[in-house]
């Protein structure tokens, strides 16, 4: 090439050279050579008007000015000759301390990336250039080279897609049944990053070359027709999956209809609304219903009639009142109970011990019905069976047992909690809720104490609270008086006995009189409590054991999930 001389001759490109003969080299390759010796060229003529420009002085004999956009703005000056390039994107004044440290190891990545990028040289030696393993030519794709490690040329790759084309990790995932721990490992499986196609804030694709992908399965899976098989497997589970999550939504939506049917059912069917008990010129308690104008006779004022049945057949009975409390979800159980065991006491002899169980809430508004079954008739001991209909559903079951009476035989009892203070020294129920009404100020704790209040005052029992103890085993003992209210004397004889054969293992006392009520909660678990009780006669006498066991749930339903079943009791 010869250099400008000082009349201001221009480089000159000289013409291509031939080629040696003794390369063999493609036309692929002959086109990149003859390409790059065209840039080349382009680059210099542009160096050349630059420099041109810069050194042609106008009539003046001065440098032309370059003008300067004036939408660019302000711009400072400085002294580049000042100035020190760092090598880290910044120009460091002259005189202030620079990293040497620093400026050495940007220099060294500056050489790898450059080593990086660089192509390798094709050797004059055509033993020493890598060649393609399918067709032999010298064409290697430099980045299949360096990525995966891949002889192959550019035409094979496209020829042969079914082996040298790139997959996605879905696609090995999803095909080849792969790990996103095996596929992230660049040792095990070599991937070239490309950016996201569908977004450039997304991560980058990791792509795989198809035949390693495919030898790598067949060693995991063992053969072409395990993964076939494990691939059809994954399948039928999915699908398997799908149709039981479909049938599980779907019985979820008819259960659902159900229920919004049922409780359109419900919704148009009429439910009374009593309100507070009137006293009529008989002194009889009634509660009428607001919207209808129907009466019913509460009857649990008075004990006695709130115990009676109407007699319909043999061994049939069916209640003459009903007693629903106040945020009731259903009638008072423990009438149920009393008067399934008239029902059964009408039957037989005194009783020996009793179980039951409540199965459905009960309405006050329509009559219960009590079908008694006389299971055993012996000689000592005679047992009956009660069950008790509403509206043609079974709501409650007893099976109780009588005893004829057996006074030879040995007596024992577990002994009244001692220092229990006699019922005229205790304070009842109602002193108790109305000193906490005075002393809360929470609007919902106040109205609580008001519906307590009344409660009690219309209960046929009187209880008053002897006191709270811990037991050996440090639960708490409740400790209460009770007795029933204003009993008649009319109904003296069967009504003492029917109190009589409710107790256990002793009849010698007064239902008028007081009572003590000894109640601890054993055990909770599972959504149900154990309570045990013992009634004892002021004089220590044990007259009746009870165990109860009941559902007492936490309400931890949402209201996002209004399926799930309410409790039965």
């Amino acid at each position: 090439m010869d250099t400008p001389g000082a009349s201001g001759s221009r480089y000159t490109t000289p013409p291509p050279r031939q080629l040696p003969q003794n390369l063999d080299l493609t036309p692929e390759q002959v086109k990149r050579i003859e390409l790059n010796r065209l840039k080349a060229k382009a680059r210099q003529r542009e160096r050349e008007a630059q420099t041109s420009a810069a050194s042609t002085t106008n009539a003046n004999g001065k440098r032309a000015m370059g003008v300067r956009d004036s939408r660019l703005g302000k711009y400072f000056e400085y002294d580049l000759s000042k100035m020190v390039n760092s090598k880290g994107g910044f120009l460091v004044e002259d005189g202030k301390e620079i990293d040497e440290e620093v400026r050495a190891k940007e220099k060294e990545r500056e050489r790898q990336r450059a080593k990086q990028n660089l192509e390798p040289p094709i050797y004059l030696d055509p033993k020493l250039n890598p060649r393609c393993k399918d067709c032999n030519s010298m064409d290697i794709d430099q980045t299949y080279k360096k990525v995966f490690g891949c002889l192959v040329c550019n035409k094979c790759k496209n020829e042969k897609p079914e082996r040298y084309s790139l997959l996605t990790k879905t696609e090995c995932k999803e095909d080849y049944l792969l790990t996103d721990p095996e596929l992230r490992d660049q040792e095990l499986m070599p991937h070239l990053l490309k950016a996201n196609p569908h977004k450039s804030t997304f991560a980058n694709m990791m792509l795989f070359l198809r035949y390693q992908v495919e030898e790598f399965a067949w060693k995991k899976w063992g053969s072409p027709e395990a993964l076939d098989a494990e691939w059809q497997k994954r399948v039928d589970e999915k699908k398997k999956k799908k149709n039981k999550k479909f049938e599980e939504d779907l019985k979820a939506l008819r259960r659902r209809t159900r229920e919004t049917v049922w409780q359109k059912r419900k919704d148009k069917e009429h439910k009374h609304v009593f309100g507070v008990v009137e006293k009529g010129a008989d002194g009889a308690g009634k509660q009428i219903c607001h919207e209808c104008g129907f009466t019913i006779d509460p009857g649990h004022e008075q004990i006695s009639s709130a115990l009676e049945v109407e007699q319909l057949d043999v061994n049939l009975y069916r209640s003459k009142t009903l007693y629903l409390p106040v945020h009731a979800r259903g009638v008072f159980g423990g009438q149920v109970i009393s008067q399934a065991l008239v029902s059964a006491n009408n039957c037989v002899d005194p009783m020996f011990s009793l179980h039951c169980y409540f199965l459905l809430s009960a309405s006050a508004a329509v009559p219960i019905l009590y079908n008694v079954d006389r299971v055993r008739d012996g000689r000592s001991y005679v047992t009956r069976a009660v069950r008790a209909v509403q509206r043609g559903r079974t709501i409650f079951i007893m099976l109780c047992s009588f005893q004829r009476p057996e006074p030879r035989q040995p007596t024992f009892q577990l002994l009244i909690p001692p220092n229990v203070p006699s019922p005229d020294a205790c304070e009842s129920i109602e002193l108790t809720y109305e000193r906490l009404f005075k002393e809360t100020t929470d609007k919902r704790v106040k109205e609580f104490c008001l519906t307590a209040l009344e409660e009690r005052r219309r209960s046929p029992i009187e209880v008053k609270l002897a006191g709270v103890r811990d037991s050996e085993n440090g639960l708490p003992v409740y400790l209460y008086w009770h007795k029933a209210k204003n009993t008649p004397v009319r109904y003296d004889p069967a009504f003492q006995k029917l109190l009589k054969v409710l107790t256990y293992p002793s009849d010698d006392f007064d239902c008028g009189d007081w009572l003590l009520y000894v109640i601890v909660s054993e055990a909770a678990a599972s959504g149900r409590g154990s309570v045990h009780g013992r009634m004892y006669t002021p004089s220590g006498t044990l007259v009746a054991v009870c165990n109860q066991e009941g559902v007492v749930r936490v309400d931890d339903r949402t209201e996002a999930d209004p399926s799930l079943a309410k409790p039965k009791l």
